[in-house]
């Protein structure tokens, strides 16, 4: 059996605004509540749990999509009105990066959670032996 990422939780403010500003962006689905979450699935195998707390560290989100979903998702993002950078330090730069072939974005969401949207996977550099 492949090992996947089933869920994780999503610390924020207000867990209905939050869920919902990623369905709009993303076209993520609503599940709806469960437990104290409500539920946003990703696709077939991941889901976000969001849960409101007072307090909270940031986190990082990345997501690989499509070209074309890059250009419906940016085209959201900026109705949104939100700012967005070519990199995790220049989050509010107003310009995306073509690394690796691709196209990226990061962005942060009213929590603080800072997101990345890429269209190409990063290159890595070869494992050295240890031995």
């Amino acid at each position: 059996m492949t090992i996947t990422l089933n869920h994780t939780i999503v610390p924020c403010f207000d867990k209905q605004a939050s869920a919902k500003l990623y369905c709009r962006l993303f076209g993520f689905e609503y599940l709806g509540e469960f437990s104290r979450f409500l539920v946003v699935r990703v696709n077939e195998t991941l889901s976000l749990d969001f849960d409101s707390r007072e307090k909270f560290e940031s986190h990082h989100y990345a997501f690989k999509v499509s070209e074309q979903e890059f250009d419906e998702i940016f085209a959201r993002l900026q109705a949104e009105g939100l700012k967005y950078g070519s990199g995790p330090a220049e989050a509010e730069n107003m310009t995306i990066n073509h690394n690796y072939g691709g196209r990226g974005v990061y962005f942060r969401d009213p929590n603080g959670h800072l997101l990345e949207m890429l269209t190409a996977d990063y290159e890595m550099p070869p494992q050295q032996s240890t031995q």
